[in-house]
């Protein structure tokens, strides 16, 4: 069954770019799987595009956490496909947070940028892109306190974790950077829970006055691993459908 991974999209190249990366590890590791990519806005193709030909898909959005893109967008987008051909039948997975791997894969990226993972003198900010739906802000919350607990076999080590959010909510990563150093942390890192470059990740590195920006997810192969286990369960909810 075909895979049809969904990115957010933006007018950065950088962006597409690092979807398409992303998306040539997964062919690398699964050589048989057929793959195709799609955007919601500000690139080609549509979904739409993507699925033309298609009898059948699973479609998997490149989001990293369940927001209005995944609620609202994606489905939008998948009925328009459906009503221009009945015949299609699409198989919706999950985004691609939470997940655990995500957590090893913030750690990578804080470690190419200096960091090691766990060490007592960081505090790290998580930064998402942020949400105006509260549920989605909630769930970096809620991974910034796991991380920093220890939690998923993690040793606790950091300084402390805090979450913050480039837009539509606050804390914003200036704000949360300052607080954390009103509070004495001796190093301040910022680890964007972000999928590529763009918009955010420049303004994250720009205005946050951390001591240490990490890179963006983008290729991580924990990212890879994630997914191919959300189309694996994509596929096994198929699988397990009673034949009509």
């Amino acid at each position: 069954m075909p895979l049809v991974a969904v990115a957010h999209g933006s007018r950065d190249p950088r962006a597409a770019a690092t979807v398409e990366a992303l998306l040539d590890q997964v062919r690398l590791a699964d050589p048989g799987l057929p793959v195709r990519t799609a955007y919601l806005d500000h690139a080609a193709p549509t979904l739409g595009q993507a699925l033309h030909g298609l009898r059948e898909a699973a479609v998997l959005p490149l989001l990293l956490t369940e927001a209005y893109h995944s609620r609202v967008d994606l489905p939008a987008a998948l009925n328009e496909a459906r009503a221009r051909d009945p015949r299609l039948r699409v198989h919706y997975g999950s985004t691609l947070g939470p997940h655990p791997l995500l957590l090893t894969a913030l750690e990578r990226r804080l470690s190419e940028s200096g960091v090691g993972p766990g060490d007592p003198d960081t505090a790290v900010v998580l930064v998402s892109a942020g949400s105006s739906d509260a549920r989605a802000n909630a769930v970096i919350a809620d991974l910034a306190r796991l991380w920093s607990d220890g939690g998923q076999g993690r040793r606790a080590g950091w300084w402390r974790v805090v979450p913050a959010y480039a837009s539509a909510a606050g804390p914003t990563p200036a704000e949360a950077v300052a607080a954390l150093r009103r509070a004495g942390a001796p190093r301040v890192a910022v680890a964007p829970y972000l999928l590529a470059p763009g918009f955010f990740a420049d303004k994250v590195r720009r205005e946050s006055g951390a001591d240490v920006v990490a890179d963006v997810l983008g290729p991580a192969p924990e990212l890879v691993d994630v997914v191919l286990e959300r189309y694996a369960q994509a596929f096994a909810a198929v699988a397990a459908a009673p034949v009509a």
